[in-house]
């Protein structure tokens, strides 16, 4: 569907100097997509003309006048089309967006909707007042980076490289007026935190006060499982006490059966406990916990 239509207007304002000019140098077409209507594509084409600006001092001798809502300076689509294929864009990226589109009778490619969204300025984001602070593993085990989170809204602020106490303090003094400082039990954010914004509280998060619980309690239970035997009077109600030589389960018993195996195998091959411990832990806390292990794993015999 098509639609023809011209611009009327007896002057128009310059765009460089602002003053009105009343000279036509010359006219042209300008084809226009537009939003759909109806389910059909719609085609503007828009008569526009080019002005003389008569200002001695204005450095523009010709321009283009710009038709309020449907024209935009080398723009083939009007703002409510690009509009459209903006919020299109920011839902749904590129080929979703793409097919998406091609449904609404507003075809545009996926280069062109990524485009779209890559112009889009960025959102402005208010200071938090209460700041999640965690790490994310770019490259698990070797590379990482600390994610910013507005607790009150879920909403992502920034993403930091590396995960040391400085940039985490460099943010905060760039970002006056954080009130609460929610992170994980590091020392290093611990250290950012304090440096950054002395004036801020500092609490624990909820997630990694579970996780930590849950880890000790399960060790815990592992280290003193045959302490934890039925009573006789439990025995006498019809309960049936664990037998002492019975085998620990869950998945930190079993991953430590299978670090116990490993290591022995390869003491038995003899290989040493540091070159053990750099090959069994990429991660530093996978090291760290490895090389404890090798600690008490030294003062024993490898088995036959």
């Amino acid at each position: 569907m098509c639609i023809r239509a011209s611009a009327l207007t007896a002057a128009v304002a310059c765009v460089r100097c602002g003053c009105d000019a009343t000279r036509v140098h010359s006219r042209y077409e300008r084809r226009l997509a537009d939003a759909p209507v109806g389910g059909r594509r719609l085609v503007v084409r828009l008569r526009v003309r080019r002005w003389f600006c008569d200002q001695p001092s204005c450095g523009v001798q010709t321009f283009v006048e710009q038709v309020e809502g449907v024209t935009v300076r080398h723009g083939r689509r009007t703002p409510l089309l690009r509009a459209m294929l903006e919020g299109i864009a920011v839902a749904l990226a590129g080929r979703a967006g793409a097919r998406l589109a091609t449904t609404l009778h507003a075809s545009a490619s996926r280069s062109t909707l990524l485009r779209l969204l890559a112009a889009l300025p960025d959102p402005s984001a208010e200071i938090p007042r209460v700041l999640g602070v965690d790490d994310f593993a770019l490259l698990r085990g070797q590379n990482y980076g600390t994610v910013l989170i507005d607790c009150e809204t879920g909403a992502p602020l920034e993403l930091l490289p590396g995960r040391d106490a400085q940039t985490l303090a460099n943010w905060l003094a760039a970002h006056p007026g954080v009130e609460v400082i929610c992170r994980d039990r590091s020392g290093s954010y611990a250290e950012g935190a304090r440096l950054g914004a002395p004036d801020a509280m500092q609490v624990a998060d909820r997630f990694h006060l579970w996780q930590n619980l849950g880890k000790a309690v399960e060790r815990c239970v592992a280290r003193h499982r045959d302490c934890l035997r039925a009573t006789e009077s439990q025995s006498a109600n019809g309960l049936t006490p664990r037998p002492r030589n019975e085998e620990p389960v869950g998945r930190f018993a079993q991953r430590a059966q299978r670090h116990h195996a490993k290591v022995h195998d390869l003491l038995a091959q003899g290989h040493s406990i540091r070159g053990i411990a750099r090959g069994l832990g990429p991660a530093h806390s996978a090291a760290l916990r490895t090389r404890r292990d090798l600690a008490g794993v030294g003062r024993c015999t490898a088995p036959p």
